[in-house]
């Protein structure tokens, strides 16, 4: 499928009810310890990310991130690119802001298609927005050494083939839990992030061969 084709596609159906909760909790960490957050969504930090979609060889792409070892947050993880909105900004422009200052693509030059459903994540108090978005111009990478220590594309094909959504056992902090993780790229893609993917995932199998 041509990307312009895939975007008006996507556009239309995110004006739509989306699958949400359910199809963001398929991918949730899982464990028998019950843990206390002193944090709620009412008063959680809003922050935005960007699922974008790009075009090479005939073939549709989307880029994460790994962070560097040096960031204050989530050291080392695979991440879309995003961050915090800063004061009365719109969501959808601390998106491709944010993709601008980490990766190095004109904010100008993405097509925000429309909103994923927002995900609430206690362990460290904030609220994403995730937006997906489209560029058709060509552009060159450029990210930000402090935080981002390399960039890789996902063909949209990966995430939809059900045999790259795996689970592992794994001890953090102490306690062994359940993970469930898309293996895109050869990278292991768990936590908030595959929580944001599997709605993604759910509503571009809606509307990519349809």
């Amino acid at each position: 499928m041509e990307l312009n084709k895939l975007s008006q596609k996507l556009q239309f159906r995110l004006k739509s009810n989306l699958p949400g909760q359910g199809s963001q909790w398929k991918m949730r960490v899982k464990t028998d310890k019950i843990f206390n957050f002193n944090t709620t969504e009412e008063d959680a930090i809003q922050s935005a990310v960007l699922i974008l979609l790009y075009e090479k060889n005939g073939k549709i792409y989307f880029m994460l991130t790994e962070r560097t070892e040096t960031v204050d947050r989530h050291r080392g993880q695979i991440s879309l690119p995003g961050g915090s909105r800063e004061i009365n900004e719109k969501l959808s422009s601390t998106a491709t802001r944010e993709t601008h200052e980490e990766i190095g693509i004109n904010s100008d030059d993405i097509d925000v298609l429309g909103a994923l459903s927002p995900l609430f994540v206690p362990v460290t108090g904030f609220i994403i927005h995730p937006f997906v978005g489209a560029i058709n111009k060509k552009f060159e990478l450029c990210p930000a050494p402090e935080e981002v220590a390399h960039i890789f594309s996902v063909d949209v094909d990966e995430l939809i083939h059900d045999e790259n959504e795996l689970e592992e056992r794994r001890n953090l902090r102490g306690y062994d839990m359940d993970i469930p993780y898309f293996l895109l790229s050869k990278h292991k893609v768990w936590g908030a992030t595959a929580m944001i993917l599997s709605e993604f995932k759910t509503v571009l199998k809606e509307v990519y061969d349809a």
